[in-house]
């Protein structure tokens, strides 16, 4: 039998990102081919990619890929842990999905999965994604992906806190150049930062504000000072509140957050970029990914998972 070195352990971690016993275990299976322990390792982890299929990937990072001024594409991939999410092999496989999505034709995620891979046709997306799953050893998703084309502007893109939030926003414009890209820009940051659902009050569906008014006559109907006052009394601050509540949910109705006096609206810094660049500019929507929202973080109990590894499960 082949003797195992240490150089030879460190060049199939490289390789491969998997763990160093695993990669010893590896080149031993194989007398020490270096080719075929890639292989052991690809099959290994494949098997366990299926036994990981319950673990919750509540962990990972959003990624954005552009195309000229006017396509990007906002991803988010997940992992079971923030160790994994730091981890260089997984930020360039995330990297190269945002490449994938810019150029994609895919309606869903589904049909994205089954897309050939743009580094490899002869494998699909969801087939590279389990080769990941294989080397890094945890659980990964390829969640959900947008991509926005802007026919009659420009687009704008920001990525906060390493990956944490992606923002794509798109403007209709007749003019593209640096300050009018660097204000879209200011506007992507302060949808990170604010986390608006809409571009503008019109775009309130009235189901929604029907559903906040019910709300917050309730509350109003519990303030002790509000008791036995009049209904349009009541109605007006019912009125009041959503209308307060709408400029923090609407971008151009939110205060802009690097105006200088503290009172200009998103909507009077858009006029003001517009009158200075003498262009017809608007902004047509928003895209904005936060790592791991809507998904259920599983509370682990370490213990009982290292005495069930312990037991072979």
């Amino acid at each position: 039998m082949a003797e195992i070195t240490a150089a030879m352990v460190k060049e199939l971690r490289e390789q491969t990102g998997a763990g160093m016993m695993d990669c010893k275990k590896a080149l031993n299976e194989t007398n020490g081919n270096m080719e075929e322990a890639v292989e052991v390792l690809r099959k290994n982890g494949q098997a366990k990619a299926v036994k990981k299929e319950s673990r919750i990937a509540a962990e990972g990072i959003c990624r954005i890929a552009t195309k000229g001024d006017n396509v990007a594409a906002v991803v988010e991939v997940n992992s079971e842990t923030d160790f994994v999410a730091k981890n260089e092999i997984f930020q360039q496989f995330v990297e190269a999905v945002a490449k994938q999505a810019v150029e994609s034709g895919a309606a869903d995620i589904d049909a994205f999965l089954e897309e050939g891979w743009i580094e490899d046709g002869s494998k699909k997306v969801k087939e590279i994604l389990v080769d990941k799953i294989a080397v890094i050893g945890e659980k990964l998703s390829i969640r959900r992906f947008e991509k926005v084309e802007a026919a009659e502007g420009c687009v704008a893109t920001y990525v906060h806190g390493g990956g944490r939030i992606g923002v794509i926003v798109e403007a209709k414009t007749d003019v593209v150049n640096d300050a009018v890209k660097e204000a879209l820009t200011n506007l992507a940051m302060q949808v990170a930062a604010l986390n608006p659902k809409y571009v503008a009050t019109s775009d309130v569906s009235e189901e929604y504000k029907a559903h906040e008014k019910e709300i917050l006559a309730a509350q109003i109907a519990q303030d002790p000072k509000m008791a036995g006052k009049p209904e349009k009394v009541i109605e007006g601050a019912v009125n009041g509140r959503l209308n307060k509540e709408l400029k923090e949910v609407c971008l151009l109705e939110q205060v802009y957050v690097k105006a200088e006096d503290g009172k200009q609206t998103v909507a009077q810094y858009v006029a003001q970029v517009a009158k200075e660049n003498g262009a017809n500019l608007s902004i047509a929507r928003f895209v904005r990914f936060e790592t791991g929202e809507g998904i259920e973080k599983k509370q682990e109990d370490f213990a009982a998972e290292v005495a069930a590894q312990m037991a072979g499960n």
